[in-house]
Parts: C-alpha cells; sequence; structure tokens
C-alpha cells in the first residue's frame, strides 16, 4: 500500500522541538506541514501533550448528544434517561481514555461537567447538588471511571489479556517486603517531566501498589468488582463523593 502523503503532517512534540515549526521536510517531493494538534486514530495530539484540544472536542460533541436526550426524550424517567445517557453519550467521553486522561483541572472539569449538567436537568434532581445526583441516579464521577480503567488496563496487560507486550510498560517490584499484593509494579520509563509523570504507566504505578489486600486478582470480573470507590477516591481530584 503506497502512503497517502496528503495525510502527513509533521508534529514537534515538546517545547525543546518547536523549532522544527521553522524547517520543511518533503516526502516524494511533496512538503509536509507542520502542525500544532492532529487527529490520530480517533484522539487529538497536541504538541504539549496536554490532550486539552481533544477534551474540547469530546465535551463538544457529547453536550449535543446530551442535549438530544433532554428534547427528543418524551419520557421523564429517570432510569431511561440514564441508559440513554451512558449508552450515547459517555462512551464519547471515555473512549481510550488511558492514552489521554486529563492532567489538568480545568479539563477534568469540562468532562464531569457534562454529566453534572445532564443529571441537573432530569426532572426531581434539580435542587440537589451533584453528590447527591450521582447517588440518585447511581451513578459514579467520569473521573473515577477513568481511573478504574486505567487500573482495569494495567490488569490486562500484567496478565497478558491483551495483545500488547506488557513488559513494555511495567516490571516486576524488586521489593522484599511482605506488605500489600504479590503485583506490584515498577515503570519501564524515566519521570524525567511532569508530562512524563502523567503517561499511562507511571500515574497508574502508585494506584496499583497501593491497592487494598482484599482486592482479588484471580479473575478481571472479580478484580472490577472488588474494586473500591472509598480507596480511589482519594486519587480523585474533584469532590464527588
Amino acid at each position: 500500500m503506497e502512503i497517502s502523503v496528503a495525510k502527513c503532517f509533521i508534529l514537534p512534540i515538546g517545547g525543546k522541538h518547536l523549532c522544527l515549526f521553522n524547517r520543511q521536510y518533503t516526502l516524494n517531493n511533496f512538503v509536509l506541514p507542520t502542525v500544532f494538534n492532529i487527529r490520530d486514530l480517533g484522539i487529538i495530539v497536541d504538541s504539549n501533550l496536554s490532550f486539552s484540544n481533544h477534551v474540547d472536542s469530546i465535551v463538544s460533541r457529547a453536550n449535543i448528544k446530551a442535549n438530544l436526550i433532554i428534547r427528543c426524550f418524551v419520557s421523564g424517567d429517570r432510569d431511561l434517561l440514564v441508559k440513554a445517557f451512558t449508552v450515547y453519550v459517555r462512551p464519547v467521553l471515555e473512549f481510550d481514555s488511558p492514552v489521554w486522561s486529563p492532567r489538568f483541572k480545568r479539563d477534568i472539569e469540562k468532562l464531569e461537567s457534562v454529566q453534572r449538567h445532564f443529571s441537573k436537568r432530569i426532572k426531581g434532581l434539580d435542587t440537589m447538588d451533584y453528590k447527591s445526583r450521582l447517588k440518585q441516579l447511581n451513578l459514579e464521577s467520569l473521573e473515577l471511571r477513568r481511573l478504574k480503567a486505567d487500573l482495569t488496563l494495567t490488569y490486562k496487560l500484567v496478565f497478558g489479556i491483551i495483545d500488547l507486550d506488557g513488559t513494555k510498560f511495567f516490571k516486576p517490584l524488586n521489593n522484599t517486603t511482605t506488605r500489600g499484593h504479590a503485583f506490584r509494579l515498577d515503570t519501564q520509563n524515566s519521570l524525567g517531566s511532569e508530562v512524563q509523570r502523567h503517561f499511562f504507566n507511571n500515574r497508574v504505578l502508585n494506584i496499583w501498589n497501593n491497592l487494598p489486600a482484599d482486592v482479588d486478582f484471580n479473575s478481571l470480573c472479580k478484580f472490577k468488582n472488588s474494586l473500591c470507590t472509598n480507596y480511589l477516591r482519594k486519587y480523585c481530584i474533584l469532590d464527588c463523593y
């Protein structure tokens, strides 16, 4: 298959490489444009790896879908509206979240605002605060769900459930202490910058290694069911519980 030159771009990553914007690169005599951000496999990647542009994009699309649900559903049944939200809106906000999970509070709040505003528009809940609405609707905050998605992906990598080489992300922790669970990990990457510290395998490390002793590692289903919300909420920036 030939390379589609018209779909090729130059995306410098990191501040020290921004000088590349002033350089010119060619492929088959075609000048490749240099861009600040580009969509790749559904995710908008920017030069600073902040993913703020991606967050803005999915929040805009999710709000449109959420508004359509409120406007188009004649029924005011809570269970029906919540089901529609979880089927049509939430996947937009969570697709591949381990790749782009935001590190800035402003982006975390933007994502949460979609569910916050939707839940407030459900009849009978408009006077409640967000915590109470989540409890009434039996929903988790989107931030908490992203933490669980990180841990679920870690489990799949450690136990070889997906077709990815887990050793490229983690290595067993060489520690003789007997406290904690038996699957503690160390990262394969250095922590040279704030951006690197927030890479998936680095940001999930502390949460994974400090999982409570009663977490069940015997199967993925048991693992997900045994994750304790009280433990995870201390890693959440927003106070939604």
